[in-house]
Order: structure tokens, then sequence, then C-alpha cells
């Protein structure tokens, strides 16, 4: 009889921590310090198309691309290739150059895009990624009770979330940044030149200052 009410009592116990538990949105689950909210990065295609000539491309479409640069905000981290079936060098060269303009270099390969250009067209591609953490803030474990010593389902939001938010090219979240392997001394000594061979604020002596007196 004893066991019979130890065995309700525990049962009771059990079923009251549960009810408790999912009252409260559970627990956390994630035993590891790895953060199940990371960085997703999308990226979205824009295409312009310009029509050609011998030349490479008319004063009228520079202007519209120039335009169509402008409107777009073109920026540090977006990708400009040109689709030219052509395969007119002067073409690529216009594009490269009105590029230039905003610090960027066009590529040579260009994503597949929607629809078909008309004989002496090129077009214009800004591929352009953006990097953002899905599912954050997450507060879903709403529990006290943490029996696993688990990490919160949000655990992970600030720290990636602002690196998704401050990151200059989203692209560097894949891939990272590829050096060209060489090393400009001249250029990576210059701050410390420039510091060692500026002169003490005090090498030419104090200057004296004179109180103005009352008329």
């Amino acid at each position: 009889m004893l066991i019979a009410r130890k065995s309700k009592l525990a049962g009771a116990l059990a079923l009251s921590i549960g009810l408790v538990t999912a009252g409260c949105g559970g627990m956390p689950t994630n035993t590891s310090l790895y953060s199940t909210k990371q960085p997703v990065v999308e990226r979205t295609n824009f295409t312009l198309d310009v029509n050609t000539n011998a030349q490479g491309l008319p004063i009228s479409e520079q202007s519209r691309l120039n335009g169509w640069f402008e409107a777009m905000d073109l920026r540090y981290g977006d990708r400009v290739t040109v689709e030219n079936p052509s395969r007119s060098p002067a073409v690529f060269d216009a594009v490269n150059s009105l590029a230039g303009r905003y610090g960027l270099i066009v590529k040579d390969v260009a994503p597949t895009t929607a629809g078909y250009l008309q004989p002496g067209q090129a077009r214009v591609v800004i591929t352009r990624s953006t990097a953002s953490v899905p599912g954050c803030p997450d507060w879903e474990a709403k529990s006290d009770m943490n029996y696993t010593n688990a990490t919160s389902p949000g655990y992970g939001c600030a720290v990636n979330g602002n690196l998704a938010a401050m990151v200059a090219d989203p692209q560097d979240l894949l891939e990272g940044k590829k050096g060209s392997g060489e090393t400009v001394v001249a250029t990576g000594t210059k701050a410390i030149d420039t510091y060692r061979e500026a002169r003490p604020t005090g090498a030419n002596g104090l200057q004296s200052a004179q109180g103005g007196g009352d008329n």
C-alpha cells in the first residue's frame, strides 16, 4: 500500500513538472556552445539591357547606365557583370569604365537571368548580397528549469545579428576575402614611419599666453 502511494505521488509530481514546463514554453535543448542561429546570405540580381554599337556603348546608353548605377546606389560589395553576346571588348570596357567611378571592377562571367537579349544588346547585371539571421530574437524557451544545462534558443542572436548587419560585403561570410599574396612594404610601414618621424608637440617651445586686462 505504501509503495502504491509513493508511485502515485511520484507520478503526480512528474505530471505537475511536465505541465509547468509545458506552460512556460519548454526548456532549452541545445547542449552545445554552437549557435543554431547563423547568418544567411541572400543574393538578388538586377538587370539592365543596353544597346551597343561598334564603339561599345553610345553616349545616350552610357548616360542611361550611369543613371541606373546611381539609382541602384552602387556600392562596395556589389558585383557587376556583363552578358555580352557579341563578345565586343569595347562594350566591356565601357561598362567597366562607368563601374570604376564607383570603385568596382566588372567581372567576366554573368549569372543566368530571365529573358532573352535582342540582337545588338548587352545586359548589365548587378548582384547584391544581403545578410540576416532568421528567427532572431528567439524567446521560445521560457522555463526557469534547465536540467540539461543547455543554451538559450536565442544564443548567438546578438553577435551574429550584429555581424550580419555590419559586414561590408556579405559574401565574406560565405567564403572570406581572398588576398593576392603580395605584400606592399611601402604601404604597410607608412603609418609607422609617419608616427616615428613626427616632431614632438613641444619641439617649438611653449606659447606664451597673455591675459587681457580690464579697461
